[in-house]
């Protein structure tokens, strides 16, 4: 057996883990080899210790392969991994507010003078001004809490949004609240077109620069040709609740044992067992203790980053943000981890929603302002790497 033992495949990796310069980052690629022969890494010979080995290797790339390999009597056995060098890594998150349809039910019905003076563009206009918050505002097309949709808003601000754009975006998140998870069972072509559909009037309402491509969608699940297409159309990145190539599954026919109709999606006995069927798919263990400590990676196989946020606000009691992010902070100077997220969602900020949260937005500027205490800049996942531009330059 031979295995790289410290490095993960899709392990994002930055100054923390090596020596950076401007033109490569150099790890220490650590191992074990059962015969305890001689082995390369990269062609760079290692310093083997009894089955153990090491050797240094320059990432050169935005995207890296790492190849170790050892000749033995019964041939030559390898292993390879693919990393990631996010180059010039800085402390940074990316920010998003999931299920808006409030506000634009509001500007519409409302016809204010600008669309800044209604209170919750003017507080998260104020935590820019303040914090340099960057955020998204993930939208609906339906509001199912009163009849309205998209179609009904004006374009009348469009140009306070564009002006705006440099820090507030736009983006689809689904065509209504409910159903419930309306991406997991749902055909490629009806997942476009809700897509479609909210974009084409984000782009009328808001103007082209104020949209950007998501990083989730409602309930964080999509089957596995809509998480094709979701990549597709742009998002370079997901939420950890997402992982598109598990969260679709097998299709509601397949786990009653009738025709797959998903192809390459192989069914054990194990699995077709209705209520057990959602343990039993969605436990990873390996990589959900991963994200856990290291916060994010790199799925090669569908080319997106996977992360892990830290807070969702609407969950977060206000006075218990500043312990949660502490420890977050504190695990962050364990692993080197300078990428963070954090959340929320609309209808927790208006009065006249159910379950309304009078300190929500300030639960939303608190967080923002420890995480820019901490020496995180705001970014858009959705740019770059992880809001990193260093390799776009």
């Amino acid at each position: 057996m031979l295995e790289i033992t410290n490095i993960r495949q899709g392990a994002v990796l930055t100054h923390f883990h090596g020596r950076e310069t401007a033109d490569s980052l150099t790890v220490s690629v650590e191992g074990i080899c059962d015969h305890g022969g001689a082995v390369l890494v990269n062609g760079i010979p290692a310093i083997c210790s009894g089955r153990r080995f090491i050797a240094p290797v320059p990432l050169t790339a935005k995207f890296n392969a790492i190849t170790a390999t050892a000749a033995s009597a019964l041939g030559e056995y390898s292993q390879k991994i693919k990393v990631v060098w996010d180059k010039q890594s800085f402390k940074r998150f990316n920010f998003y507010i999931d299920d808006n349809i409030f506000l634009f039910t509001d500007l519409a019905t409302q016809r204010l003078q600008h669309a800044f003076d209604h209170f919750y563009l003017k507080r998260l206009k104020q935590i820019h001004q303040q914090w340099g918050l960057k955020v998204t505002l993930n939208c609906f097309y339906h509001n199912a809490h009163q009849e309205f949709t998209l179609e009904q808003m004006p374009d009348c601000y469009k140009q306070e949004f564009i002006d705006q754009s440099d820090w507030l975006k736009f983006s689809f998140h689904s065509r209504s609240e409910f159903p419930d998870r309306p991406y997991e069972e749902i055909t490629l072509e009806d997942f476009c077109a809700d897509y479609d559909l909210v974009r084409h009037h984000l782009i009328r309402i808001c103007g082209e620069e104020s949209f950007i491509a998501p990083i989730n969608v409602h309930w964080g699940a999509l089957q596995p040709s809509c998480a094709e297409e979701f990549i597709r159309r742009g998002s370079p990145c997901s939420t950890c609740t997402m992982r598109p190539f598990v969260s679709g599954g097998p299709s509601s026919a397949a786990r009653l044992g009738k025709k797959n109709d998903i192809a390459g999606v192989q069914q054990s006995s194990a699995l077709i067992q209705g209520a057990a069927f959602g343990a039993e798919y969605f436990n990873r263990p390996e990589e959900d203790s991963y994200l856990l400590r290291e916060r994010k990676y790199y799925n090669f196989e569908l080319g997106v980053f996977i992360a892990r946020g830290a807070v969702c606000c609407n969950l977060v009691p206000l006075q218990e943000i500043p312990a949660r992010l502490k420890n977050y902070f504190a695990l962050a100077a364990e692993t080197g981890n300078e990428v963070f997220g954090a959340a929320s969602h609309e209808q927790y900020s208006f009065p006249y929603y159910s379950n309304y949260l009078p300190d929500h937005l300030d639960r939303i500027e608190l967080t923002v302002k420890l995480l820019v205490e901490h020496g995180c800049k705001p970014v858009f996942f959705s740019q770059g790497l992880m809001g990193n531009l260093a390799w776009d330059k």
